[in-house]
């Protein structure tokens, strides 16, 4: 059973940022989770990356703007350089003293996580050591289309069930129909333990990351990712799924014009592979943090 310290740290726009600390003293590793998670749902790829990294890495998970324990304030947007400036924080934080001052630091980032690493990166040079990225979302960089012209997966999240009788409730539900029955049985359970609040009202549980505020995060998801992802110069790796989505043809594409873009496929998985099989792909980045060329894949 994996144990954490729960600590704040401030970022931009008045925002506080819930981060989980497992501890360690060598390289930080930095876990950015997807749109409308958190970061305990990582929780059994840091069981794995605990059997895989033969070295004491410090792991910690964050919960971005909006999501999990970290609140949004009034009038704050859920533009993606504030998720950026979420993780800039995190890190400043968590690299100013101690064990993880002055050593690398790997991040591993899913799909908006991925892309925060990418923004941060590009505000801060030289920020991320190295990182691991499951499809992240790299578009290019336009307009906020919100109303008649947001796209289909904001309008989908708006029209999320945001209340249950009870987290059981919740987990089988999605346990029951795709896509989140495809994630592994612990990631799911994860998931709906804390990215679920009891109702202060004592009515069910609610979600954390509200339906509106999912929504607005795929709004604003044309944040320049894409350019960003092809100017990047550090080591990256950038995996695609299989699944024919958008975000791998997105990725595919970028890599195509950066060849520091490290493209790995896996072509049995979907856009959540690292909730489907936190296992199998903690080995790879592991491989890929300790500078091992030989990633194993099924591309």
């Amino acid at each position: 059973m994996q144990s954490w310290t729960t600590t704040t740290v401030d970022s931009t726009d008045g925002v506080r940022v819930a981060t989980y600390d497992f501890g360690g003293d060598g390289p930080l590793v930095m876990l950015c989770h997807a749109t409308g998670f958190c970061g305990l749902a990582w929780l059994p790829m840091v069981e794995a990356l605990r059997r895989e990294l033969p070295v004491p890495a410090r792991l910690v998970a964050l919960d971005f703007r909006g999501h999990g324990a970290t609140g949004l304030p009034d009038g704050v947007s859920l533009a993606w350089t504030g998720m950026a400036d979420d993780l800039v924080a995190v890190i400043d934080h968590y690299t100013a003293s101690g064990a993880s001052a002055g050593g690398p630091v790997w991040a591993v980032g899913h799909s908006m996580g991925g892309a925060a690493i990418i923004l941060g990166q590009t505000a801060r040079p030289g920020m991320v050591t190295r990182a691991w990225t499951f499809e992240p979302i790299l578009l290019r960089h336009g307009p906020v289309l919100t109303g008649e012209g947001a796209p289909a997966i904001a309008v989908g999240a708006r029209a999320r069930r945001a209340r249950f009788a009870s987290r059981q409730e919740a987990y089988d539900r999605y346990a029951s129909r795709p896509p989140l029955s495809l994630l592994d049985p612990r990631a799911l359970a994860a998931y709906v333990e804390h990215g679920f609040a009891d109702d202060p009202a004592g009515d069910g549980v609610v979600l954390r990351c509200r339906p509106e505020h999912e929504a607005s995060v795929f709004e604003h998801h044309n944040a320049g990712t894409f350019e960003a992802a092809v100017a990047l110069s550090m080591p990256i790796v950038v995996a695609a799924s299989g699944d024919g989505g958008d975000p791998a043809e997105w990725v595919r594409s970028a890599a195509d014009l950066n060849p520091r873009l490290a493209l790995v496929n896996y072509p049995d998985l979907t856009h959540f592979g690292p909730l489907q099989e936190p296992d199998r792909l903690a080995v790879d980045v592991a491989l890929f943090f300790l500078g091992d060329a030989g990633i194993q894949s099924d591309d």
